[in-house]
């Protein structure tokens, strides 16, 4: 669930009568939805958290819309103990206090490992090239949640830990996850929300609880914050994982059930 870092455009060198040699990223289109009403403005970008840096999506639609907005919002603000921060607020939704599962974190050890061997890297991932370009550029920077919530959030999430363990110790596996990982990168690049869904179908089914406590519930509460948010004029850039805008239960899906229209603009 970590979030990533602005990747440089590539600089322009000029060299009298000489064309430049840098090679160039391929243009990239991942989703983007808006909500709007009289006065106020909200885009809603699904990222990926971690991106080899390859492909140039921060452009055409997604920078216009970025550029427009006063305030960025992200899923949760990943502390950096590095330097301080400018303006954050980090909302918690109430009630819940849970220890961080074991189990999920050594997963998310070995998700990460996975991806990196694939050449997946959170400094390239969108989550925080925007927050970098957000905070260079002085606009306000939120999280829909607070940090200690989403990490402790996977302490609701049961597990079955002789059969991950076993699963964590075959190379195999690791493997299956980067190359899977390397396809929903692909798919991001090109807005394509098939495999994600996908995904969310078999969680669902197989992993009801999972499901539930990582998508259904948190779209809800995101969809009722960005419902509320409209109330208030402005104009607000939303960058959440791809997941959540995708299927039967997505942010979108949610604001619906709450009369609030949404629709893709690239």
């Amino acid at each position: 669930m970590v979030n990533a870092l602005l990747a440089a455009a590539l600089a322009a060198t000029s060299v009298p009568a000489v064309a430049s040699t840098a090679p160039l990223r391929p243009d990239a289109e991942p989703a983007l939805w808006v909500v709007n009403d009289r006065d106020t403005t909200i885009f809603l970008f699904g990222t990926f958290h971690a991106l080899d840096g390859k492909s140039d999506w921060f452009n055409d639609e997604v920078q216009t819309a970025f550029a427009s907005s006063d305030e960025l919002v992200l899923e949760t603000i990943v502390p950096d103990l590095a330097r301080p921060r400018p303006i954050v607020q980090q909302r918690t939704p109430r009630g819940m206090s849970f220890a961080p599962s074991a189990s999920f974190l050594a997963s998310t050890r070995m998700a990460i490992s996975a991806g990196q061997a694939r050449g997946l890297n959170v400094a390239y991932g969108a989550d925080a090239i925007l927050r970098e370009a957000a905070e260079s550029s002085g606009k306000d920077v939120e999280g829909l949640e607070s940090f200690d919530f989403q990490l402790n959030m996977f302490g609701r999430i049961p597990t079955n830990g002789a059969d991950q363990s076993a699963a964590r110790q075959d190379p195999g596996v690791k493997a299956s996850m980067g190359q899977l990982m390397g396809q929903m990168q692909t798919a991001w690049n090109r807005g394509d929300p098939g495999i994600f869904a996908a995904m969310l179908d078999q969680m669902r089914t197989n992993s009801p609880e999972t499901y539930k406590v990582m998508f259904t519930e948190r779209n809800t509460h995101w969809a009722g914050w960005i419902a509320n948010r409209l109330q208030r004029p402005g104009t607000v850039f939303v960058a959440v994982g791809t997941g959540h805008l995708v299927g039967r239960d997505s942010v979108q899906a949610k604001l619906a059930q709450l009369g609030v229209h949404s629709a893709r603009i690239n």
